[in-house]
């Protein structure tokens, strides 16, 4: 504890980048800090588990000391230790769990284990304080495509989720038909900004099913189809590659705001949050504010920092628990699978 303020350390190894924050009380960060891995894995147009798992192990200590000195703490001043213990890879998981478990050996402090997807939503509780159950939060990810009902702190109702692929693999694998790397959600946001969003119909799946459901594996194969089709059409000549690009944003981010518009018309709660990687995107954060003025919803939409995986979110949700008297202990066991939604019925 510092100067009689709860002080929570945060640890976030889901996926490819290995994080670490400091939080003071709920929402305060004192200090953070990240190493990104995506050099690593964007020679094989994705995340290489195996790898990853590696870079976490190579990255932690030097990360911790630098968490420390950064903040100018030491360990004897923090009261919790935070880590994701799912969902996500199990190989990067286990390094994080793995790292927390003998933390809290050696420095004697408790331990909560943090589901990932909890630490999305509350990465807007992060950024909007005023934000208060019930709300609605699209999670949107490489990984994930939800849209659940808030209705308290640790309290979520699901009320759908990609019957597929998720909205930000779609964007890398189109990224990847395309030849633009990886990642590929910032690219194609680059170049849909010089783009003709109508010069391609690309489908948009369940549009008008009464479900909230999201499907993106048919909207990946119509943009593969149509790459194809072109260069035969078109033998040497350049694709037009940012209306493509602008057209594919266009339409997932069309489909991501029509269940977005169902959920609020089914539970008839008009506080909205998006969290997740796809957040960031510009398309879809300008289409939910617009809806917000138009049709008088409360929008919240966290800072592009806090909308990719961090580990000031797992601090936040870490504290939330430990208040409510969740505990973990060294029996913590990484679950790549763990949903934490009570199913809509």
């Amino acid at each position: 504890m510092r100067d009689g303020k709860f002080i929570t350390l945060g640890i976030e190894t889901s996926c490819d980048d290995t994080a670490l924050a400091l939080l003071e009380g709920p929402r305060d960060t004192i200090y953070d800090v990240i190493s990104s891995q995506t050099a690593d894995h964007s020679p094989f147009g994705g995340v290489v588990p195996e790898l990853a798992s590696r870079k976490h192990q190579e990255a932690f200590l030097p990360l911790l000391g630098a968490l420390f000195d950064g903040a100018g703490m030491t360990p004897a001043e923090i009261d919790l230790i935070a880590v994701t213990a799912g969902p996500g890879l199990m190989g990067s998981l286990l390094v994080g769990v793995m790292a927390a478990k003998a933390l809290t050996q050696a420095w004697e402090k408790p331990i909560v284990g943090v589901n990932h997807l909890e630490g999305h939503i509350f990465a807007n509780i992060l950024a909007h304080p005023r934000l208060e159950p019930p709300f609605l939060c699209l999670i949107v990810s490489g990984g994930h495509t939800e849209i659940v009902l808030a209705r308290g702190e640790g309290k979520y109702l699901l009320l759908g989720a990609t019957r597929d692929d998720a909205a930000g693999e779609a964007y890398d694998k189109a990224a990847k038909a395309l030849g633009l790397g990886y990642p590929g959600g910032p690219v194609i946001e680059r170049l849909a900004r010089d783009g003709d969003s109508g010069a391609f119909d690309f489908p948009i799946a369940l549009r008008d099913t009464k479900d909230v459901e999201f499907s993106f594996s048919g909207l990946k194969t119509s943009l593969r189809t149509t790459v194809g089709r072109l260069r035969e059409e078109r033998p040497g000549d350049e694709l037009p590659v940012s209306d493509i690009c602008a057209s594919f944003q266009r339409a997932v981010t069309e489909s991501l705001m029509r269940k977005v518009r169902l959920a609020v018309k089914k539970t008839k709660v008009t506080r909205v949050a998006v969290s997740g990687g796809v957040a960031a995107n510009s398309s879809l954060r300008d289409a939910l504010s617009s809806e917000g003025r138009n049709k008088g919803w409360d929008v919240f939409i966290p800072s592009r920092k806090y909308c990719t995986d961090n580990a000031t979110m797992i601090a936040a949700v870490g504290y939330s628990a430990f208040m409510r008297g969740e505990r973990s202990d060294l029996s913590l066991t990484p679950d790549p699978s763990w949903e934490i939604w009570e199913a809509a019925g």
